[in-house]
């Protein structure tokens, strides 16, 4: 016969759990990163200097032709880790994109409800598997056209197109590879820049 306490924590187990709610974000700890994804609170702390390095490159390398339209063609606003409101969920993607028709400009809100045009996330072992198996699907659900992953440690660019319900993979690119890569083709990529050396 089960004790009263191990009765207890039976019925706390079987009780099914509340969706998470913002709440739950405000309640995190400065260095800590929230997202829900399907109900469920994603927790994991700041990046780690490599995987910064990659997306603050990335940021610079994007943001004078695409932002600004300097040696480019403009037409773009891109954003770090922008906090995204889409249906339920709550995301932050390393950086974001927006096709300036879609947002003339940057709103004066802590989020946003309207999906990007592209998002890119630059994958740890303590995200890759949440960024993969959670984030694309709602990005796909959201219409985001493209979706770059990018692995600092493993140095490779994947870099996906929306094809009907799902994403196409394009290209891997990896180590010191220098291409043209989709939204942002007008522009050679150097992808040595990106990783840590």
């Amino acid at each position: 016969m089960a004790s009263a306490a191990a009765e207890a924590r039976l019925a706390l187990m079987d009780r099914p759990k509340r969706p998470a709610t913002y709440a739950d974000i405000e309640a995190l700890q400065p260095n800590e990163i929230g997202e829900i994804l399907g109900g469920i609170l994603h927790v994991h702390p700041r990046p780690a200097l490599p995987h910064a390095h990659a997306a603050s490159v990335l940021g610079g390398e994007l943001g004078p032709p695409f932002h600004r339209g300097r040696g480019g063609p403009g037409g773009w606003i891109l954003l770090d880790e922008p906090e995204l409101h889409l249906v339920e969920d709550v995301l932050v993607p390393d950086l974001a994109g927006w096709r300036r028709e879609r947002m003339p400009e940057v709103p004066k809100t802590s989020f946003t409800t309207l999906a990007p045009n592209w998002a890119c996330e630059v994958l740890s072992s303590s995200t890759e598997a949440t960024d993969r198996a959670a984030k694309i699907p709602i990005y796909a659900r959201e219409r985001v056209d493209h979706v770059w992953l990018i692995d600092p440690i493993v140095q490779t660019l994947e870099v996906y197109r929306l094809d009907g319900e799902t994403y196409r993979l394009l290209m891997t690119l990896c180590g010191d590879a220098t291409a043209r890569v989709e939204p942002f083709d007008a522009i050679e990529l150097e992808l040595a820049a990106l990783w840590v050396r």
